[in-house]
């Protein structure tokens, strides 16, 4: 049995208990996870499974959770949660472009994927910097995410070093490498500029072009035009390549266009880039007496909105962006939603080779001023 002094301290004990909290919440201005469980007459632990494991929740003492939550203001803190559990529930994407429209359809399924299962995204922009995105992937991995997704596999050295150490599912989007360890969801960029000249090589058009942006550290790109390179140089035809140095991807269509419909011969087909640089090359056509196909071809790659919209219709290289966004999310919830999420990802797995789509218009329509079959 208990002494009679200390039965006489236990209201001064829970005072001074009260007393710590009430300073700890002036100090910090959050609300506890204790104090939400207190209010409720409820254990801590069935106050976190309703964030963390809701299904393992009764109907109505979610409901009761609930209300308190909303009642007290309460904000989970996701630093302490890291550090109870290793991981959070904050999922971080490192994208090169925020603003560009040709990752937005990838950001969004994905988003709406993770947060129905009760993950939070977090978007970063590394704007084709190495660097920036070591950056990003530092302070990402600070928060102790659940998983990681990068849309390059073109990384810093010291990148490499933290996703090589990370125990937590690494998933690089975008541009499929079979060799690398992350978990890859994407395509083969040297694909699409195969792609790309073999459609027109098949329409009968000879001089064709590539047509680079602006951007340096744009490596996709890169690996786009090396696929072109490879197709004209099996056909036994000398590839020609424009870098415009307009910041603009609208001016810097126009000045590849300049550049490669006017130069002693002309070409007679330009693979662009992107769409952008498509459109400003189609919309800069007419005042320099370009016909389009007639006199030069066109194809982009994105599958933007605007391509079907242009006058003449844009032919574009669309990629899966959609279903690399419902694939990361799918390949994230299998980790770590596992019994065994330390376990290797089966290879069948891990490497998710996706096709794109050649949605052909009326700017590849033509060869040479005669209708293709």
């Amino acid at each position: 049995m208990k002494k009679a002094d200390d039965m006489l301290d236990l209201p001064k004990q829970t005072q001074a208990r009260e007393d710590e909290r009430v300073r700890h919440r002036r100090n910090t201005g959050r609300m506890t996870l204790r104090d939400v469980a207190e209010h409720l007459g409820i254990s801590q632990i069935s106050v976190s499974r309703y964030f963390q494991k809701p299904e393992r929740l009764s109907g109505d003492l979610r409901e009761r959770i609930g209300q308190a939550v909303d009642e007290l203001g309460y904000v989970p803190n996701l630093v302490a949660g890291g550090l109870a559990s290793a991981t959070s529930s904050v999922i971080g994407m490192v994208i090169p472009n925020i603003s560009g429209p040709i990752f937005a359809e990838t950001i969004q399924t994905f988003s709406d994927a993770v947060t129905a299962r009760g993950y939070q995204l977090l978007l970063a922009s590394s704007y084709f910097s190495e660097t920036l995105e070591e950056n990003a992937v530092r302070a990402f991995l600070g928060w102790s995410p659940a998983a990681l997704v990068l849309t390059s596999a073109h990384h810093s050295a010291a990148t490499e070093e933290m996703i090589a150490r990370a125990h937590i599912p690494i998933i690089e989007a975008w541009s499929f490498q079979a060799d690398r360890e992350p978990i890859q969801i994407g395509f083969s960029q040297a694909d699409v500029g195969r792609l790309a000249a073999r459609h027109l090589v098949e329409r009968g058009y000879r001089r064709i072009a590539y047509a680079l942006t602006s951007v340096a550290g744009d490596l996709h790109t890169l690996d786009r035009r090396d696929g072109y390179i490879e197709v004209m140089r099996e056909l036994g035809r000398e590839p020609l390549t424009f870098t415009p140095n307009a910041t603009s991807p609208f001016h810097a269509g126009k000045q590849a266009l300049e550049a490669l419909a006017k130069c002693e011969q002309p070409a007679d087909a330009i693979i662009f880039a992107n769409d952008n640089l498509a459109a400003g090359a189609l919309l800069a056509a007419p005042g320099m007496n370009i016909s389009v196909p007639g006199d030069c071809a066109m194809i982009g790659f994105g599958g933007f909105a605007l391509s079907e919209m242009m006058t003449p219709g844009l032919t574009s290289i669309r990629p899966p962006a959609g279903t690399i966004g419902l694939l990361a999310a799918e390949r994230i919830f299998e980790v770590v939603e596992s019994e065994t999420p330390r376990q290797p990802i089966a290879r069948d797995r891990r490497l998710n080779k996706l096709a794109c789509e050649l949605v052909e218009r009326e700017s590849t329509g033509w060869a040479r001023g005669k209708l293709t079959p």
